[in-house]
């Protein structure tokens, strides 16, 4: 609040549960606690979801949990260019944002362009990505997960399906607009996500889509 920009790495967003009073209580609200006079630019970063032999404690997706809290940004990166992009930018956002990042992905590799290899690239926070665009069905979904609807997208072309995987990168501000635009291109949806079913970011989504009308 005093002009550092401090990254938290919680190892594993289970590990958050033994700090959540400060990040919900103090982090998220002080802005608003002190009439926009002071801001918190702080990044709490670390594992979330379920790996593989770490048991009930230490397999949850806190995604749904921290989206739900206003005064936090919430970013779940897919691939490489999400992680580097996002990061830088949710370290100079002036909120406090939540990075879930997934251990499983720690061990993929993926290509790298020239832009992304800049020192300067950001991914502004708020916005959904295309990862493959199709025409029969939107698949709607964020972190790993993206990556099981791309292979479900390459089993699906065999059969004559195309299937639009959109990749939503940030959970609040949820792109709204482009959930909205890729039904309305295909018409039918699936939303994936490996959280609990009850109240869940689906459950958000099929909100989102519901309210729209499309």
């Amino acid at each position: 609040m005093y002009g550092l920009r401090p990254v938290i790495e919680f190892m594993t967003f289970n590990f958050s549960m033994q700090g959540i009073d400060q990040i919900i209580n103090s982090a998220a609200k002080i802005h608003y606690m002190s009439a926009g006079n002071l801001s918190c630019p702080i990044t709490f970063r670390g594992l979330n979801g379920a790996s593989y032999g770490v048991a009930a404690q230490h397999s949850q997706c806190f995604a749904a949990w921290y989206s739900h809290v206003p005064g936090l940004k919430v970013i779940c990166p897919y691939n490489a260019e999400d992680a580097k992009g996002l990061l830088k930018s949710a370290i100079r956002d002036d909120n406090p944002c939540i990075f879930l990042e997934n251990e499983i992905m720690y061990g993929k590799s993926f290509p790298r362009t020239k832009e992304i290899n800049d020192k300067d690239y950001l991914i502004p926070i708020g916005k959904a990505k295309v990862e493959r665009e199709g025409k029969d069905v939107s698949l709607i979904t964020f972190s790993r997960q993206v990556g099981v609807g791309l292979e479900a997208a390459e089993i699906l072309a065999k059969e004559g399906i195309s299937l639009e995987v959109l990749n939503l990168r940030t959970l609040r501000p949820i792109d709204r607009e482009a959930i909205i635009k890729t039904v309305k291109k295909t018409h039918r949806v699936v939303a994936l996500e490996e959280g609990w079913p009850q109240s869940g970011v689906t459950s958000e989504i099929i909100s989102i889509i519901m309210e729209s009308r499309i």
